[in-house]
């Protein structure tokens, strides 16, 4: 059984006394959901805050992105091994907004995830179509291009180390939302995706949800088969919006 996993992606929010009341008020229900991994990614300047706050309760901290590169002349770039010196365990690589905003193809994403690997850390590996993408039919097209791009650079086996986050570009931060049909189709394609390198790592992989989760919708998508958690944007500033999908993660656990 693959424990689900939700974390929270704060993206550019947030301050020292956000951070601190935030957790808190995600930790104080912690020990009623030790049966899935929890993790959150502030911004770096809060990392070592956080972490500090989170840890003891077991609750994971990640990196919203980091440099491909190990070290170097590279001004304002945060390399993996300074997210794993800090107490981070995951980092978000190739996120749609990196993608969009800031360029990163598929090429960077795969070496992100090689340098995050080598770090010792778990890559969280985002994909995903727009909406233009969606409506000409090739999603599964362009998922799967993503997906292979890293299966080429890293190999199959690291995917046992790895966590996939699938996010339609078209449904974030535009009150859209994939249907719990569209979401599982997309996560049974990227499995079986897998699985035509390696059966028991597609099995074993954790897909996540990233697509506008809320509390109202979160039951639903995550009692899909192959769904296994979520990567939550905008919901993850409320803790207990943020507990609401949790308890949800938790639930399906029950459903299994």
């Amino acid at each position: 059984m693959r424990t689900p996993i939700v974390i929270g992606n704060w993206k550019l929010n947030g301050s020292k006394a956000m951070a601190e009341a935030l957790v808190a008020g995600i930790l104080a229900e912690r020990p009623g959901l030790s049966d899935i991994e929890m993790g959150v990614c502030p911004p770096f300047v809060f990392i070592s805050q956080v972490v500090a706050q989170a840890a003891q309760a077991g609750m994971g901290v990640g990196g919203q992105s980091c440099a491909e590169h190990v070290t170097g002349a590279y001004t304002g770039e945060v390399s993996a091994e300074m997210l794993r010196d800090v107490g981070c365990r995951y980092v978000l690589v190739g996120h749609s907004e990196r993608r969009t905003l800031f360029g990163e193809t598929n090429a960077v994403v795969a070496r992100k995830t090689r340098v995050v690997l080598d770090a010792g850390l778990i890559p969280v590996l985002c994909v995903g179509e727009t909406l233009e993408e969606r409506q000409a039919g090739n999603m599964n097209a362009v998922v799967g291009g993503q997906i292979e791009a890293v299966v080429d650079a890293v190999g199959i086996q690291a995917f046992d180390r790895t966590i996939v986050a699938y996010e339609p570009v078209w449904a974030i931060g535009t009150g859209q939302t994939a249907s719990p049909e569209q979401a599982q189709a997309m996560h049974a394609s990227i499995r079986a995706q897998l699985a035509a390198h390696s059966p028991a790592i597609a099995q074993a992989v954790r897909i996540q949800y990233g697509g506008s989760i809320k509390p109202d919708n979160a039951a639903i998508l995550f009692a899909q088969p192959d769904i296994d958690g979520g990567l939550i944007g905008g919901a993850s500033l409320n803790a207990e919006d943020f507990l609401v999908i949790c308890r949800a993660a938790a639930g399906s656990l029950r459903l299994s």
